[in-house]
């Protein structure tokens, strides 16, 4: 994020620099095999539904139009999770962090709709953004970090 403030988050975990290194090892905020749309939608319902709005925040108010997410859908991500306009596959993306929130697993059936849309290699970035984005939520929430101030807000 050039030329804006580092966020709390990043500050916060540098002051431990094997924690820092940890982190930033296991980022996916590069240029991966999905496009940035689905890693958005997986990362904002994941940081959603974990209740995190400090990470959730950051996303919708980085990426989310830039990804081409209406209000509507980003409401979705931190509510029902049905925007009424997402794609099958887009679906299926919104039913896998549900499910991992869930049980952290997938049913045969579950798996089978993903993958029905995304490739192998997709389909392990999907989980490994649920996941990554899981922990994201386990620190921010845990240090209690106030939102970011351009950040989005949760709705009530």
């Amino acid at each position: 994020m050039q030329g804006a403030p580092t966020l709390s988050l990043f500050r916060t975990l540098a002051t431990s620099p094997r924690a820092w290194r940890k982190f930033r090892a296991g980022s996916l905020l590069d240029a991966g095999p999905l496009s940035l749309r689905e890693r958005e939608i997986v990362i904002d319902r994941t940081c959603a539904l974990a209740g995190c709005e400090y990470e959730w925040g950051v996303h919708v108010a980085v990426f989310a139009q830039a990804a081409g997410l209406t209000e509507a859908e980003v409401a979705a991500t931190a509510g029902a999770g049905d925007a009424g306009t997402w794609t099958p596959a887009e679906r299926a993306l919104i039913r896998t962090a549900e499910a991992l929130h869930a049980r952290a697993t997938l049913t045969d059936e579950e798996f089978a709709e993903l993958s029905g849309h995304y490739d192998a290699e997709q389909v392990l970035e999907v989980l490994m953004l649920c996941g990554f984005y899981r922990t994201v939520a386990y620190i921010a929430n845990g240090l209690a970090l106030p939102p970011e101030p351009d950040a989005a807000r949760l709705p009530a």
